[in-house]
C-alpha cells in the first residue's frame, strides 16, 4: 500500500511480513483464484488467491489490488498444489529490483513501489501490484475451541 504520510518502508515491511506468512503455505493447495477486471481502470483490478491445506491448518487468502501485470494462467480442474510461493518487494527508482524481476515491467519515475507474487506448481500465478493484503484465518481445529476469555451472554 502506498501511503505518503506513513512510514517510508511501509510497503516493504508489509511485503516482508506477508512473505513470512506465505512461507508456511508450500504444502497448501490453490483452492480458488479470482481476477476482477470489471472496471476499465486497472487501479480497481484485483486478484485473489485462496490457499488451503485442510482443517488442521489456517486458510490463507492473498489479495492484490492495483494490478500492473498478471501472467495468464490456464485454469485446471480442481485444486492445484503449491511447489513454491514468494512475495517480493519491488522498490521505486532509483533503487534496483532483484535480478529475476528486471524487464518484468517498464520502469519509470512515476511507477510506484510494487509487490510481486509468484506461485509455482501445476498452476502458476505471477502478478505485480501496488497493494497486497494477506488474510490468515484460524484453522478449523483452532476455531472449534472456545476461548476461556469469552464470557457467556445472559441476554
Amino acid at each position: 500500500m502506498v501511503d505518503e504520510r506513513g512510514a517510508p518502508d511501509a510497503l516493504k515491511n508489509r511485503c516482508t511480513n506477508a512473505a513470512r506468512t506465505l512461507e508456511s503455505c508450500i504444502s497448501y493447495f490453490i483452492e480458488r483464484i479470482t481476477l476482477d477486471e470489471s472496471n476499465e481502470d486497472r487501479k480497481d483490478h484485483t486478484l485473489d488467491v485462496w490457499l488451503r491445506d485442510g482443517p488442521q491448518k489456517p486458510d490463507v487468502v492473498v489479495s492484490l489490488s492495483n494490478l500492473h501485470s498478471v501472467r495468464p494462467w490456464e485454469p485446471g480442474p480442481g485444486v492445484s498444489f503449491i511447489d513454491g510461493i514468494s512475495l517480493v518487494h519491488l522498490p521505486k527508482l532509483p533503487l534496483p529490483w532483484p535480478a529475476e524481476a528486471v524487464g518484468r515491467l517498464d520502469r519509470s519515475d512515476d511507477l510506484p513501489e510494487l509487490v510481486w507474487l509468484r506461485i509455482t506448481g501445476p498452476l502458476e500465478v505471477d502478478a505485480v501490484a501496488s497493494i497486497v493484503t494477506v488474510y490468515q484465518a484460524q484453522s478449523d481445529d483452532a476455531a472449534s475451541v472456545l476461548s476461556d476469555s469469552l464470557e457467556p451472554f445472559d441476554g
